[in-house]
């Protein structure tokens, strides 16, 4: 039962579905022809409040004030610390997620999300210069180490050809996370980046 509408998202009650023991949210965001679904609980282990999202949402902080669970029935996800895509981000793909360590959060902020394409093809050129300058490498694959890899410790410019990834800061998809859609990254600050540091890579898809 549809009960409000606001800025595109439909608030249901959802109360046999989502018992939790409080006060029930739903919320489906239109806005993306990518669906997925993503459930965000104001405390750990699943508990408190619940909020459901199909799609993208800039501003989540009009449903609730801090995300301590958060639990992927479909689709992969990339959430933001901010609204509007801003701040710390965190790639999620399907599974449980019990407290913000579980996706390397720094705390219960989580004020956006935005669901990622699946595609069947992936590729991307890093060059270690920017604007394309220097040497480039081409990947297609995950990597799990760039500089042991391409003998690259910084990379000044990417260009995505095919699929979404996310960058990591460190090897082994661990420190800052960035997402890269198909697209001209001339310079790390187009990506978001503080430096040039690329520690390891990974395509976008919905199960490895």
């Amino acid at each position: 039962m549809v009960v409000y509408s606001h800025t595109g998202l439909w608030l249901g009650d959802e109360r046999n579905l989502f018992h939790t023991g409080f006060d029930y949210g739903y919320a489906n965001h239109r806005l993306s022809t990518t669906m997925g679904k993503i459930t965000f609980y104001e405390d750990r282990d699943f508990q408190g409040r619940c909020y459901n999202c199909i799609g993208d949402c800039p501003n989540l902080r009009v449903y609730f004030s801090r995300c301590n669970s958060i639990r992927v029935d479909s689709g992969c996800w990339m959430i933001y610390e901010r609204p509007n895509y801003q701040g710390h981000q965190y790639f999620l793909r399907r599974g449980e997620y019990p407290d913000y360590q579980h996706w390397m959060g720094l705390s219960d902020s989580v004020r956006s999300c935005r669901i990622i394409p699946d595609t069947s093809s992936h590729k991307l050129r890093l060059y270690e210069r920017d604007d394309y300058r220097g040497l480039m490498s081409e990947l297609t694959d995950d990597c799990a180490c760039v500089p042991e890899l391409f003998r690259l410790h910084e990379i000044y410019s990417l260009h995505v050809l095919e699929g979404c990834w996310v960058l990591y800061e460190m090897p082994n998809y661990q420190g800052r996370q960035y997402l890269l859609r198909p697209g001209d990254y001339r310079r790390y600050h187009d990506w978001g980046g503080a430096d040039a540091k690329v520690g390891s890579l990974r395509r976008v898809i919905d199960s490895y």
